[in-house]
Parts: structure tokens; C-alpha cells; sequence
């Protein structure tokens, strides 16, 4: 069993900051930046200092200061260095992850199953993407002005911060279930979407055996950031393989920008999903259960570049909202 449900994990509340272009989408934000550098010298530091608003906010706004128990999170950059950096100093007790665009959903995984074994009462989750960071690690430095292809994605820039505790809330983390790495042989590092849908299809058919639940039990199914052409695959293939169909379904990264901002299939990053779940679904109180497939491409350039085929991994977070 990968699949794990909960008693006693909620989550009491959350914090985002989004981009410039993402300020410009669909959604509407508290909290956004005018542009890339946020009043720093290097991008680097400005991710550095979302993620740092986004956890002062949190803490300052929930009384937490010294009393934060556990940090759980990562971000794109090599070897999470942005996480690392905000944290430092801190004495904060920290757990680093990375499952690339999934990291938020599998840090929710970890934070909770602490919080349920009663390790700890509480703990934040946060991660953070950066359009320039991550487009010049990944694929191009925004400067060289490289072609992209029509199905890629556009990397979403924000940060976001949720605050995980056993004291009874409006919104309860109900389950989880663990992906499994899924390899269909793709090399094209620009075609995440194709990379991910079979990774997220083989997660919510996980989810649904190993909990013995029928697809209809969820009001909403959200996927992480598999852009227009990898969600219509996603549904291609629940349908096609195990008969699902969805009562409502949507692709984060699909609805964060407007058809006139030229990013392409739409967004991606690990900030996708808590961006759209923070600042539409929980706004909008339309939802009572909500299945998050969040979904990660788990390929460097090295690897890329040795034409290995790219892995990908989707974890699956069951939410219910009073």
C-alpha cells in the first residue's frame, strides 16, 4: 500500500506570492511582484526572498516564531539551493525535497504523515519556481532568445508557503497516495506534458484501487502541470485504460495565464498547484473533495543531453473542504 488516509491533519492556513506574468493571468492574488528581480541584484535572490515573504507572513500571522516544529519543502534550483538559502539561520528543523513539479504534493505527504503518527503537531510545507531561474537551468537562458516548440510550457514564477497542524480546521488532508516513477521512452525534454499524463493516470488509478473509491467520489480532480495538450492526453488515457470519468476536472498550469501571453501549453513548476488551489479553488468554496495530482518530470540537462528517456512521478493528495 502507497495510499495512507488521515485523522487528525489539517490545514489551518497558507501563504502565496506570485509573478509578473502570472499577476496578468487568470487569478487574482494578494500578494505579487512587478518583475522578475524583486528589487535584488540576481534572480537567484529573488526567489530567494519570495519564499522568504511567504514564510514570514505565515509565521507572523499564525503567532509561530521559534515554535515551528518542522520545514518541510524544495524548489527547481540544483540541489534545492533556494530552500536551503531562505531557511538558513533559521534553526528551523528542515527536510529537503525534490520531485521536481510534484514537490509540493509530496512535501503535504511527508508534513502530514508526521502530523498523523503524532512525531509532531504541525509543521509548513513551501516551495517556489522562477521562470528565469528555472528556464536557463532547464532548457535556455532567457537571453539567447531560443525557439521554443508550440506544446512546451512556461515556467511559472511565485512561491508558496501552507502551515499543516492536527488542530481541526475547514480544510482537512484526507489522503495521499505515493507515485511510482513511470518511464513511456520520451527524450523530448520540451514535451512535459506527454512525459507527466501517464505518470498522473497511473497515480489517480492507484489512489481509487488502494482506497476503493470510484472516480465520482471526488467533486473536483486537479492536475499539477501538465499544460493543455498533457491534460487532454491525461483524460485520453483514464478513459481509455480504466473508464474513468471525472464529475470536474482541471490542469492548473491550463488556467494560470491568458490566451494572448504567449505561454504556449501554460505553466509549470511546483508553485502551480498551491497558486491555483490558494487564490481560485479554496476562494471560491465551490468544492467540498478535491483529488491534487501533482506532477513532476524527474530529467536534468546532463541526462537530457545523453538522450536517456525522462522518468516522471505523480503524487496524489485528497483534500476536504467544510
Amino acid at each position: 500500500m502507497s495510499s495512507f488516509k488521515y485523522h487528525k491533519v489539517y490545514l489551518k492556513d497558507y501563504e502565496s506570492i506570485a509573478g509578473p506574468e502570472e499577476a496578468k493571468g487568470n487569478l487574482e492574488y494578494q500578494n505579487t511582484i512587478k518583475d522578475y528581480y524583486y528589487n535584488e541584484k540576481r534572480i537567484e535572490d529573488a526567489e530567494i526572498k519570495m519564499q522568504n515573504l511567504c514564510l514570514m507572513n505565515l509565521t507572523k500571522r499564525n503567532n509561530l516564531n521559534k515554535k515551528i516544529e518542522l520545514l518541510v519543502g524544495g524548489d527547481l534550483i540544483n540541489q534545492i539551493a533556494i530552500t536551503s538559502y531562505n531557511i538558513a539561520n533559521r534553526d528551523i528543523p528542515f527536510l529537503g525535497l525534490y520531485n521536481a513539479c510534484a514537490t509540493f504534493n509530496e512535501s503535504l505527504i511527508v508534513l502530514s504523515n508526521f502530523i498523523e503518527s503524532n512525531m509532531i503537531k504541525s509543521g509548513l510545507a513551501i516551495t517556489s519556481s522562477h521562470n528565469l531561474n528555472a528556464e536557463r537551468q532547464y532548457r535556455f537562458p532567457i537571453e539567447y532568445g531560443s525557439p521554443k516548440k508550440c506544446y512546451t510550457t512556461f515556467t511559472t514564477t511565485g512561491a508558496a508557503c501552507a502551515y499543516l497542524t492536527n488542530e481541526e480546521s475547514n480544510i482537512k488532508i484526507e489522503s495521499s497516495t505515493i507515485g511510482t516513477v513511470v518511464d513511456y521512452g520520451i527524450k523530448d525534454a520540451s514535451n512535459m506534458g506527454a512525459v507527466m499524463a501517464p505518470s498522473a493516470a497511473s497515480t489517480l488509478h492507484k489512489h481509487l484501487t488502494e482506497l476503493q473509491r470510484d472516480i465520482t467520489y471526488y467533486d473536483l480532480i486537479i492536475t499539477g502541470d501538465l499544460g493543455s495538450f498533457g491534460s487532454e492526453l491525461f483524460l485520453k488515457l483514464i478513459k481509455e485504460d480504466y473508464n474513468y470519468i471525472p464529475k470536474a476536472y482541471l490542469d492548473a498550469s491550463s488556467i494560470l495565464y491568458k490566451d494572448n501571453q504567449n505561454t504556449y501549453q501554460g505553466g509549470s513548476g511546483p508553485v502551480v498547484v498551491p497558486l491555483v488551489l490558494f487564490n481560485k479553488i479554496f476562494k471560491e468554496k465551490q468544492y467540498k473533495r478535491i483529488l491534487i495530482l501533482a506532477t513532476g518530470s524527474l530529467h536534468n540537462t546532463l541526462m537530457v543531453n545523453l538522450k536517456k528517456s525522462i522518468p516522471s512521478i505523480t503524487h496524489a493528495v485528497s483534500i476536504e473542504v467544510k
